[in-house]
Parts: C-alpha cells; structure tokens; sequence
C-alpha cells in the first residue's frame, strides 16, 4: 500500500491549521459550506484510510492468507505497511467508530427532544416571547424551527436592534445550522484533528446569520451594535433556563458561537464591507480535499490488486 493512504491525516492538521483564516476570508455562507464538507469527506477518509490499514495487518496472518487463498509470502513482499502500524490503525479505527456513534446518540437524542419541547411552547408563531429577565434568544430546532427570545433580551435593544436580532435568529432557523454543527461535530468526534473545523463552522454560521441580519436592517453598523449589545446584556444577567430550554439552546448553538469568545471578530467583520467572493482559494480547496478523497480510493485499489495477485500466487 502506497504512501497516499496517510494522506488524509496529513490534510486533517492542514485544514485544522487553516480554518480560522479561511472563516474570515471568505464569504459566511460559502465557508459554512465549505468547512462543514471538508470536515465530513475528511472523517470518512480518515476512517477508511485506517480501515484500509488495518486490512494490510489483517492479511498478513496466516490464518486470514489460508482463508482468502492468498500467498503469505507475496502479501509480506509487495505490502510496505507494517504490521504494528496496522494493528494501530485498528484500534484508532475502533476508537473513532465508538466516539462517532456515541456523538451520533446523544446529538440525536438532544435535537429530537428540542424539538418536542420547542412545539410545546406558548403560541403558535415562529417567535416566542418568554416572561425572563435574563438576557438570551436562540433558534430552537425542529420543522419549522422556532425563534425564542427573553423579555430581558427585548429589553436590552432598540426596536430596530430587536428586528436585526430576528432576523439573525431566522436565519438560524431558515438555514437549519444546527444540522452544520450537527455534521461538524461528528466529524470531530470520529477525527479529533477536525475540531478546529467544527469550532470554524459554528463562526461561520453566526456570520451568516450577521451578514443576513445586516442586510436585511440594510446598514451593518446597526448590525454589529446588535450583536455587541446582545452579547454584553447576556453575560451582564446569565440565562437561568431550566434544563429543557438550557437543552435546547445547546442543541441550537453552534460550537463556539455562545459566550464572548467570537463577538469582537463578529463586531469588527461587520463594522468591514462584506467579504468578496475568492473563487480561487475556495477551488484549491475543494480540490484538495477530493484530491485526499481519490487518493483513499487510489490506496483500497492498490489493496485489491494485491489480494488478487497474492490469490492468484497461491
């Protein structure tokens, strides 16, 4: 087996290193796309590069040579992956299945009962005005998702500050982000140098919703005092959710997007002209990452031809 089966690893720690910088240079919408995809193809890549690694280990004992019809000896010579190489492939490949799945159950578990509890709330409308002076509003999943928001929030804003943080809170619900982190997320439990990406993912998403907030109140100053002020009234009064809203706001949040932590550079990408389109760099990496694709591809060919030839020597 080729070299190229490391490949996805080596692309992993590239993308890792390069999400933050390409969240802020390209376009909200297009690096939400971009990151979520990315992030998806390398987990599945890097779970069969180490499945495909694991095969080689498997094919070089001789149990598994006398049940295929294959020649021992030809496997040894033609295959360079070694075999404590492979015996730890398999036990990454295990680990990774057991996370992915844990991450897959409980995320499921949490969206499923936000959404039971988001069409149990008050009213009949996409938005629901909850009687709490803590400053908090989030988009809660489901079909249709619903857009909640405290009276403590409403009444940190201006009305025109209250529609920019509607509209925000819509394009969450409109654009289903919470099936962005969802995805984001899963790739990052099966591969743990992915979850930059998934921390990039859920900034993108709340630059979406800005950048769609700004131009719906058309003047992204306006924008950016929003969401400076919703941040500051909410950690100034720290929501007191019960545990089923505190549920749903963490199944709607996108990782990283609550708390201080990205606001200045939310702030200050709105307070610039919104980013331009760069076609190239978005090209070269969607180039990469199909490039990291076809070399998985590549590598499990070049494994069944040497199984085949290793039956055939037998």
């Amino acid at each position: 087996m080729r070299l190229v089966v490391y490949l996805p690893l080596v692309v992993s720690v590239l993308a890792a290193v390069a999400a933050r910088p390409l969240a802020e240079r390209v376009p909200p919408r297009t690096a939400a796309w971009l990151l979520t995809g990315s992030a998806v193809v390398l987990a599945a890549a890097t779970g069969a590069g180490l499945g495909l690694l694991a095969l080689s280990a498997a094919v070089r004992l001789p149990p598994v040579d006398a049940l295929g019809g294959m020649s021992l000896s030809v496997v040894r010579r033609d295959d360079p992956a070694p075999l404590p190489l492979g015996i730890a492939a398999g036990l990454l490949l295990a680990a990774a299945a057991a996370a992915a799945i844990r991450a897959a159950w409980l995320r499921t578990t949490a969206l499923a009962a936000a959404h039971r509890r988001a069409r149990c709330l008050p009213g009949t409308g996409q938005v629901v005005v909850l009687a709490d002076q803590a400053a908090d509003a989030y988009a809660a999943p489901g079909w249709p998702g619903r857009i909640v928001v405290t009276s403590g929030m409403l009444g940190a804003l201006t009305n025109a500050e209250r529609e920019v943080l509607l509209a925000h809170e819509r394009a969450h619900a409109s654009g289903r982000h919470y099936l962005f982190t969802t995805a984001a997320r899963l790739a990052a439990a099966a591969n743990p140098l992915l979850r930059p990406l998934a921390d990039a993912v859920g900034y993108t998403l709340e630059r979406w919703a800005d950048e769609h907030a700004a131009a719906v109140a058309r003047s992204r100053p306006l924008a950016a005092r929003t969401v400076a002020k919703a941040a500051l009234a909410a950690r100034a009064a720290p929501p007191r959710r019960p545990a089923s809203a505190a549920m749903m706001a963490a199944a709607a949040a996108p990782a990283s997007a609550r708390g201080a932590g990205p606001v200045p550079r939310r702030v200050a990408a709105l307070l610039r002209p919104a980013p331009r389109p760069r076609l190239l760099l978005v090209v070269a990496a969607v180039v990469l990452i199909v490039i990291c694709g076809v070399s998985v591809l590549d590598a499990a060919r070049d494994l069944h031809a040497l199984i085949e030839f290793a039956q055939a020597a037998a």
